[in-house]
């Protein structure tokens, strides 16, 4: 992993499972994107057991049993999909292939954990949701930036608890590095990532859902460009978005490709949530020029005073250990799968509608 690199940031914790070896069972399917590290990763640490990797790739396969050297490379996707013991496929696929690589595993009687974005077309929510409906499995998402972040995890918890009222606003912004040399190829087709309000413009959605408390929201307006590199012409290198929810809480998100080399760090992602009796900053992953390594960086104002607070290694990523035993007891927990879609249908709403403001 390279904290310098988005594609490849694949998080760690510390142990906590919520299950013995071998009562939840998972396989990892597709490795296109480097997220499936941080999916993998966060359900060995809950406890899962994994058991086969696939790739049509020999190369990626390679490099993900060098990490997971516990895993079998599957002879094919059918093998892992139809395996008896399997609970769960976990996937990684390139974007516009999650959806019917999620049907799949449903159709196989699996639940499917996806990373960002689960679809790039509004069809594929629609077959994905009446897949959910027929199968009865999950098709849950790697919202990472909230979900494997302790800071954003010590956030919600902080308004649970009423430290700053009720909340009426959240504020994001998403940079990324480009880093495109890494990148491949399909990154830079827009049919098959999906833009970037539909991609990393998913995390800044689910979190204002999950922060508000809202089930149900509108875009207002959105817009997309790309300010500096014409030789990828499909790539949106900026965007931003603005959603009123159903409850009258407001969102106002900005995502880019614009981290410059001399941040430490991949992205300076930050969430400003304000409620009526105070708000909280998140500095997810560097706190720039401020003497505070790492990430995980919040901040709390209300009327007790200022305060600030380092939540690394505070309260794990719960998420991860719920979704298992979701899984295993068919409750939800961890996330329902209607917050699930509805991030997914917002993001794929605000792309659809952008308005382009430059390229």
């Amino acid at each position: 992993m390279k904290v310098s690199d988005g594609m490849t940031y694949a998080p760690k914790g510390k142990p906590h499972p919520v299950v013995k070896p071998g009562e939840f069972v998972f396989s990892a399917v597709h490795l296109d994107h480097g997220h499936i590290g941080g999916m993998t990763n966060a359900l060995l640490e809950a406890g899962g057991t994994l058991k086969y990797v696939y790739d049509p790739d020999p190369v990626k396969v390679a490099r993900f049993l060098k990490d997971y050297p516990q895993a079998k490379a599957a002879r094919s996707e059918e093998e892992a999909l139809e395996d008896k013991e399997t609970h769960m496929i976990a996937g990684a696929a390139v974007t516009s292939e999650r959806c019917a690589l999620g049907l799949r595993a449903m159709a196989a009687g699996k639940d499917y954990f996806t990373d960002k974005a689960p679809f790039t077309t509004l069809a594929q929510l629609e077959s994905a949701r009446a897949a959910v409906k027929k199968t009865g499995r999950k098709y849950m998402v790697y919202y990472s930036e909230r979900l494997h972040v302790e800071g954003a995890v010590l956030a919600g918890y902080m308004i649970e608890q009423g430290e700053i009222g009720k909340v009426i606003h959240v504020e994001g912004v998403g940079p990324h590095r480009l880093g495109a040399a890494g990148r491949p190829k399909w990154f830079f087709e827009k049919d098959k990532y999906g833009g970037i309000l539909c991609d990393i413009g998913s995390h800044q959605i689910e979190q204002y859902l999950f922060y508000a408390g809202e089930e149900d929201a509108q875009v207002k307006y959105s817009r997309i460009g790309n300010y500096a590199h014409p030789e990828y012409p499909e790539l949106d290198d900026f965007g931003d978005c603005c959603i009123v929810g159903a409850k009258g809480t407001t969102n106002y998100f900005r995502v880019d490709w614009f981290t410059p080399d001399g941040l430490s760090t991949w992205g300076d992602g930050r969430t400003l949530i304000l409620g009526t009796e105070g708000y909280i900053e998140m500095r997810k992953y560097v706190n720039i020029a401020s003497g505070k390594p790492g990430g995980s960086h919040v901040f709390l104002v209300n009327g007790k005073g200022e305060q600030y607070f380092d939540a690394t290694c505070t309260t794990g990523c719960p998420f991860f250990g719920q979704l298992i035993l979701d899984c295993l007891n068919r409750t939800e927990n961890a996330m329902t799968q209607a917050h699930a879609f509805k991030a997914a249908e917002l993001c794929l709403q605000a792309q659809a509608q952008a308005q382009v403001i430059h390229g």
